[in-house]
């Protein structure tokens, strides 16, 4: 199972020089679990960035995964993770996601990198 966070989804979608990366989770639907926080953070930026039409587009192709609501259990282990690896909300819920269902993070969000259970590529600013 994989989780491609926010910031792959984002590059992916505006082929980036690392969408390259993201490509090869995001073809296996079937293996990719959507954690809520991540449609709600995609679909804010690009709104803010486009229209809300093509954030809808996106959030269409995202709902391809298997969306994951944050549970009681997922709110509680993010917590705890938060507490762990000082990490912000929204990178504890998606860690704590991930290994509730034994998923990988794809992602180039800094905060993730030297994480077990992460595939972490550095973000190419140029």
């Amino acid at each position: 199972m994989n989780i491609v966070d926010s910031s792959g989804r984002l590059e992916y979608f505006s082929d980036g020089s690392n969408s390259t990366f993201f490509a090869t989770p995001l073809r296996e639907s079937t293996e990719l679990i959507v954690p809520t926080i991540t449609i709600y953070e995609v679909f804010n930026v690009v709104c803010r960035q486009r229209n809300e039409s093509d954030a809808l587009q996106a959030i269409t192709l995202m709902q391809q995964g298997r969306v994951v609501d944050l549970a009681s259990i997922i709110s509680i282990v993010a917590a705890k993770i938060s507490i762990g690896h000082r990490l912000p909300v929204a990178d504890s819920i998606i860690l704590a996601t991930a290994r509730t269902y034994g998923a990988t993070i794809w992602t180039q969000d800094s905060d993730f990198k030297n994480i077990k259970g992460v595939q972490y590529i550095e973000k190419n600013n140029g």
